[in-house]
């Protein structure tokens, strides 16, 4: 077919387009989704895509861009300071599960260097799926994210002399290396290093100035692109090369320009390699042998996780965290399906094996996401558990007014009221917070608001109000129905988070209510037109009337906010009045007339 390459690119979109937001809805992920969409359309599929091992190799370069990406995340003076966690880590990572795995391999029948290129390959995890899901769940900086990112990088170096070694063992020899072959390794990394610093800068800079933003992108591919060829013609990983040259511009002005630019690219690309992956699971091999594949792939998933989560305990890394961390980076990697493919081209071990292994990494990669979901829902909430301390003691007041939630909005109410000799029992859920407020002299109890023991333990009987600060929009309406229920008398001011907050608020009676963002955001404006040549008066009624008018509004939306297009309606009324108003003043008072206090 002439346009076949349009009918694949629909085809993967409308695939990805249609899987990734039902995975979504239902929690599985967008990377489960993305894999899912694959095995649709893929051989075993629907068949409406072939050629898969093209379409892998293509989208490699979607785990190219995050190389570089994340590259440019980090200067050359931080990723020293990291050296420790990615040699030490990684280096602790790939030895102990390798040495695990080659003799789980000897110990099923593979000759030694079949189990060892087998145990190799397998240690390696999915740069792809676990930089994704770190970013999924803003986990980068974390420990965990600190942790996973090292040891990534690290087997992304590793993956080099691990390939190197597999014709060396299947007595092929080498067939381009020694010497000639590491000189030109190391003359590509110094061109690297050298054109990063004193030619691609200049460049960068000559393309800006022609002030076209598509000629600055397709520079921007070129670059990732030319790079990520170069390193392969001389036997590295391009992802890796692309990472060295990431962190060179690190501290270019052009940094940011880069990044905005290849963004769109490096996501498109990543959905189109978990695709691939999807399509790559070869289950005519595991229909042909179901359990032996699916006994595999349990076994290498128990002996790599038990192995990550007693790694992650000499890794600094949080308890409630290690659990995560172990399921992260179970699966096998991008790179394990080239060691296994060099491992049968040099008849290290037969196809069959091959494919077996290839199919284990696969699935593992599908399983990945499954045991992260595990995770969130088994595993985590038993941590919350067994963290989560009995209730303090409530020493009993009168006359004195409770204060649920003492984060930065409940500390400023608190101390306010403190500040004028209003008695306070201040509650809170969080005992790290509670500890650290403690040492700064505050009376604060640990304890769940929502439950209506709590609340008369606290004197919610006899209190002259509650103010709701707590964060979370849910626990905050809990509250707010546990009082109206046992406590119908107790006056409540609440903090809102947002309009819906503020309505959800409203239903519940509570009529004494502040947006926690609206009055700060008031102030700045009402700084801002003081800059731009209001006076200092003028800016202030502005300020005023705006709020004034922003109320009113919100109070007339109330009845009608659950009908979005009436509400949309009113929305756009308002604006329109608020603009008329103010055209008005402008006539009267004149803009360039200052107002009094300059």
């Amino acid at each position: 077919m002439e346009n076949s390459l349009l009918v694949n690119a629909l085809v993967y979109l409308l695939a990805a387009v249609i899987a990734v937001p039902i995975a979504k809805r239902l929690g599985l992920g967008a990377v489960l989704g993305y894999l899912l969409a694959g095995m649709a359309i893929g051989p075993w599929g629907l068949r409406l895509i072939d050629r898969v091992e093209d379409i892998l190799h293509f989208s490699e370069f979607g785990v190219v861009l995050l190389l570089f990406l994340i590259g440019l995340e980090l200067d050359p003076k931080r990723l020293w300071s990291m050296r420790k966690p990615i040699f030490g880590w990684g280096g602790a990572q790939v030895g102990a599960v390798s040495a695990l795995l080659f003799c789980a391999g000897l110990l099923l029948g593979l000759d030694w260097r079949a189990a060892l290129i087998a145990a190799l390959g397998l240690s390696l995890s999915s740069t792809a799926i676990a930089l994704a899901t770190l970013d999924e769940r803003n986990l980068m900086k974390t420990p965990v994210g600190s942790a996973g990112f090292a040891i990534l990088l690290f087997q992304d170096v590793a993956a080099i002399p691990m390939i190197a070694i597999v014709p060396l063992l299947g007595g092929t020899g080498a067939s381009g290396g020694g010497w000639m072959g590491a000189v030109k390794v190391i003359s590509v990394i110094a061109a690297l290093i050298v054109g990063g610093r004193f030619l691609i800068r200049p460049v960068m800079r000559i393309i800006a100035k022609t002030d076209m933003r598509e000629i600055f992108t397709a520079f921007a591919l070129m670059l990732v692109i030319a790079i990520g060829l170069l390193m392969q013609m001389v036997g590295m990983s391009m992802a890796l090369g692309t990472f060295m040259a990431g962190v060179l511009l690190a501290d270019s002005e052009y940094r940011h320009a880069l990044e905005s630019d290849l963004e769109p690219f490096k996501g498109l690309l990543l959905g189109l390699f978990f695709i691939a992956v999807g399509m790559s699971v070869d289950f005519g091999v595991f229909l042909a042998q179901p359990f032996t594949i699916l006994g595999l792939v349990l076994l290498f998933l128990a002996l790599k996780t038990g192995t990550l989560y007693a790694l992650a305990r000499t890794f600094a890394i949080p308890r409630p965290q290690q659990s995560v961390f172990a399921f992260l980076l179970s699966q096998g990697g991008e790179f394990a399906f080239v060691v296994f493919g060099a491992a049968a081209t040099a008849e290290i071990f037969s196809k069959e094996v091959g494919s077996i292994l290839v199919v284990v990494v696969a699935l593992s990669m599908v399983v990945t996401p499954l045991l992260l979901l595990a995770d969130d829902h088994l595993i985590a909430p038993l941590f919350r558990n067994r963290n989560k301390r009995p209730d303090d003691h409530i020493e009993a007041q009168e006359n004195h007014v409770i204060i649920a939630g003492f984060g930065r909005f409940g500390q400023i109410v608190g101390r306010l009221l403190n500040a004028n000799q209003i008695a306070l029992t201040v509650l809170d859920h969080d005992p790290d917070q509670i500890d650290l407020l403690r040492t700064f002299g505050f009376k604060v109890f640990y304890g769940d608001v929502t439950r209506t023991d709590l609340l008369h333990a606290a004197g919610a009987a006899k209190a002259q109000a509650l103010v709701v600060a707590i964060d979370d929009i849910e626990d905050s309406l809990a509250l707010v129905d546990a009082v109206r229920r046992a406590f119908p008398d107790l006056p409540i001011m609440a903090r809102a988070r947002n309009v819906s907050h503020y309505y959800d608020l409203m239903d519940r009676g509570v009529t004494v209510l502040e947006r926690e963002t609206f009055e700060a955001a008031l102030q700045l404006g009402r700084q801002v037109l003081h800059t731009l040549g209001f006076g200092a008066y003028r800016a202030r009624q502005a300020a005023m009337k705006f709020r004034a008018h922003n109320i009113a509004s919100l109070l007339a939306v109330y009845p009608y906010y659950k009908d979005q297009e009436r509400r949309v309606s009113m929305a756009k009324q308002a604006r329109d009045e608020l603009s008329e108003m103010f055209a008005r003043d402008a006539e009267v008072l004149g803009r360039e007339r200052p107002q009094g206090w300059d």
